[in-house]
Order: C-alpha cells, then structure tokens, then sequence
C-alpha cells in the first residue's frame, strides 16, 4: 500500500513539474545575471522592441543568454509599447528579471529604471548650432530640433522674432532624459526662462532703459563677443554701449559686423575696413541701437552684467596693447584715438 502511495506521490509531482514548467523556466532565466564586470551606461531606442533590445544587449557584451532574456521579456508581454527608450546604468550582476523591470514603462512615460543625462550648450552663435550640441545629448535629430525651434508656429506661441529666438535660451547644464523630444526640450527652456526673469530683474531691465529680455540678451552677446577672456570687464562694456543707445551714438562693435559674415571670418585675427563695409541689419556701424536679436547666446552671467551695468560715462573702448585681452576704457575720442594708434603699432610688430 505505501509503495502504491509513492508512486502515486511521484506520479502527482510529475505532473506537477510538467504542469508548472515554464513558469520554472522563466524563474530560472530571470535569475540569470548579466556579463558586465563594472557599471555600465547603456542607450536604448524602445522602437526597436524587445529582440532588438537583446540584441543590443548582446552585441555590448551585457548579456550572454539571449534566448533566456527573451524568455522572461516575453513572458511579461513586453513588446515595444511596454519599454521605455533612454539611458540606464545596469550594474554588474543584474538579473535578467531586474533588468527587464528596469526597461519597463512606467506611468510617467520613464522606465522603472531610467536615468537622466546631462544637456550641455555653451558657446552657441545661433540656434542651429545650439541644436547640434543639444542632439549629441539627446535622442533629437538635430535639423528636426532646428526646424521645430524656427518654425511659425513656435515664434508666434512664445512670442520672438526668429531674431530674437536665441535670447529664450540660457547656457547651462540640465538633468533631463535622453528620450526627451523637441517639444518637451523646448518647453523646459521656455520654463528656465521664465525662472530667470524674475521681477527683480524685470525691474532692472526697465532701469538700465532696455524694453525687453531679448534686448538685454542681445546687448549681453555683443558684451561677450567683446569680451569673454575678462569678466570683471562685463559690466564696463555694458555701461559703456548702454551710455552710446542713450546718447544716439551708433554703437560700432566689430564682433556684429563679424557677424553678418556667417563663419566665413572664423580664425580671421585682423578684421579690416573691407570686412565692416557689409550691408546688414546686425552691423551696429551702419544701424542705429541693437540689432535685430543675439550675435550669440551669451552665458547668464553676462546678461546680470548687463542688468547690473557699472554707472561710468566711457564711449569708447580699445583693446590694451598687450596680450591680457583687457581694455582702454575712454570718454573723449582724442584719448581713444592715440590708444587705437598704440594698439596698431603694438599689432603691426606682433
């Protein structure tokens, strides 16, 4: 009778392990771990569905398992619409189970285990340029990401010119995720912006005789594009341009004739009276205030320079005869004159 009972026991338990047999399988998949050896930063395009994140998996060495990975993926019905595209730091020994939970969209959007990346733009002429460096830290295309930025549409919602446009984006590092689109980027900045323009600074803006934000951003690119070697220089430069708009005085900075030219004067250390002849709206030797909009997109500090102008009563400035990139900072022209005079005779023997 009890040998009747043991094999009836093993008969049952059989049936048992056939009956729950994949989900066995499955566990013991999802307890494999992966290959790497140190923390790994891995980018992921969710379009490319669960076989397409194997793959990739694979191809970079993290897992060595593929078949037990899509095992437990498919299991959790994880297809393309289930996984989150973004960066993910998997850490050595990650299950294949955790690792799939990771990938997994949550009610944000994110995956469980998505991280943010660092957006980094400094030293941007224009957006198109800004574009670029914003597409090396995103999954942006970055003539998609220009095209949104200049369109109508966009102009007309946040209220700039497409001259103007530049002054909406302040050079900075941001957290954001790297699966962040063109319009969630755009709304970000536009968010920063306004963080920026408190009232205090509004308040200040109105003080130093300018109208709006992008006009201090386009005094503060010329600043800059004047000086960018000599902070301390920043606010002089701004009270001096300040002091030429008050006084009708056009304000005959090379950097905007320089401008107009596109890149077609990068690397050009001595610019000539050939160069400053070109006819157009940023070049502040033929137009009267401001240009149209920013010759770059200056850092934020330049632009509190510029709100926080020193009160002195120069119009004119020279470059120093030396190599500190300072300036001779003067309130009559016949002073200006002989140290313009110092300075050529300084360049022609360099």
């Amino acid at each position: 009778m009890f040998k009747k009972v043991g094999i009836g026991l093993l008969i049952v338990g059989a049936i048992g392990i056939v009956a729950f047999w994949p989900k066995i399988s499955v566990y013991m998949a999802g307890m494999k771990t992966t290959e790497n050896s140190k923390t790994v930063a891995f980018y992921f395009d969710a379009s490319k569905g669960l076989k397409g994140l194997a793959d990739q998996l694979e191809s970079e060495k993290i897992i060595a398992n593929k078949d037990a990975f899509l095992k437990v993926g498919e299991y959790k019905k994880l297809d393309a619409e289930r996984l989150a595209s973004g960066k993910y730091d998997i850490e050595s020994g990650t299950s294949y189970r955790t690792l799939l939970n990771g990938f997994t969209k949550n009610s944000a959007g994110n995956g469980n285990a998505e991280v943010e990346v660092e957006v980094t733009f400094n030293n941007c002429r224009d957006v198109y340029q800004m574009s670029g460096k914003v597409a090396k830290c995103l999954m942006i295309d970055s003539a998609d990401l220009a095209d949104m930025l200049t369109n109508d549409s966009t102009l007309e919602k946040y209220d700039f010119t497409s001259e103007q446009l530049p002054a909406l984006f302040l050079p900075n590092t941001y957290k954001m995720f790297w699966d962040t689109d063109a319009e969630q980027f755009l709304v970000r900045m536009a968010d920063e912006f306004k963080d920026f323009w408190t009232p205090e600074r509004k308040s200040k803006l109105a003080k130093i005789g300018l109208d709006s934000p992008s006009e201090a951003v386009t005094l503060a690119s010329i600043v800059y594009s004047e000086q960018a070697k000599n902070p301390e220089e920043w606010p002089i430069i701004a009270g001096l341009y300040l002091n030429r708009i008050k006084q009708g005085i056009r304000l005959q900075s090379d950097p905007t004739f320089k401008f107009c030219w596109g890149d077609q004067l990068d690397g050009v250390q001595r610019l000539t009276y050939e160069h400053r002849e070109i006819k157009c709206p940023y070049n502040t030797y033929y137009n009267d205030g401001l240009p149209p909009g920013p010759i770059c997109i200056p850092p934020t500090q330049v632009v509190d320079a510029v709100l926080n102008r020193d009160n002195n009563n120069y119009i004119f400035m020279c470059a120093k005869a030396d190599y500190s990139g300072k300036h001779d900072f003067t309130v009559g022209y016949a002073e200006h004159a002989a140290n313009a005079k110092k300075f050529q005779e300084w360049l022609s023997q360099q």
